[in-house]
């Protein structure tokens, strides 16, 4: 079962890094018509984002794209590294996989028609990690806590 656990993890991690690999592939012209269709999308649920943002709803978009697929990019690396070392050095680990996979992106993206390699795109992406390493932290305290606290009512029950 652990096997098993460890080879979707893998799997989903190495998917997502190489959806975000295809994602930045794509010349500038692609990724404003794709951050356009979200617009549209919320639109059709009600939600105006260019009410809102006016010009600047195609850069929130993009970058809360951004933000968001380096926070799942960290939720699936702890998923993996969590097999191979304490959770504690894991999370720190995959800081570091965020942040080396982000700047990587920007250099791949400075060879793509169109778009540019931005350090302010680095911070976004590295912070939807941190996003990633303080909710698994909350997770693993509530987690831990709720335990200890069902051990310690379990003592005195006995």
């Amino acid at each position: 079962m652990k096997n098993k656990r460890l080879i979707i993890s893998w799997i989903l991690l190495i998917g997502w890094m190489l959806l975000i690999f295809f994602m930045s592939n794509q010349p500038a012209d692609i990724s404003t018509k794709q951050s356009d269709l979200v617009i549209k999308l919320f639109s059709a649920i009600g939600i105006d984002l260019n009410t809102h943002f006016g010009e600047f709803a195609s850069f929130a978009v993009r970058k809360a794209a951004h933000f968001t697929e380096y926070f799942i990019l960290y939720c699936f690396s702890i998923a993996v590294c969590k097999y191979y070392v304490d959770i504690k050095k894991a999370r720190i680990y995959c800081l570091f996989i965020v942040l080396g996979y982000a700047i990587s992106d920007e250099i791949h993206q400075y060879f793509i028609p169109g778009r540019e390699m931005a350090i302010r795109d680095v911070a976004i992406d590295f912070s939807g990690g941190v996003l990633g390493f303080i909710v698994n932290w909350i997770i693993y305290k509530i987690k831990f806590n709720s335990k200890d606290n069902s051990n310690q009512r379990e003592k005195v029950v006995s």
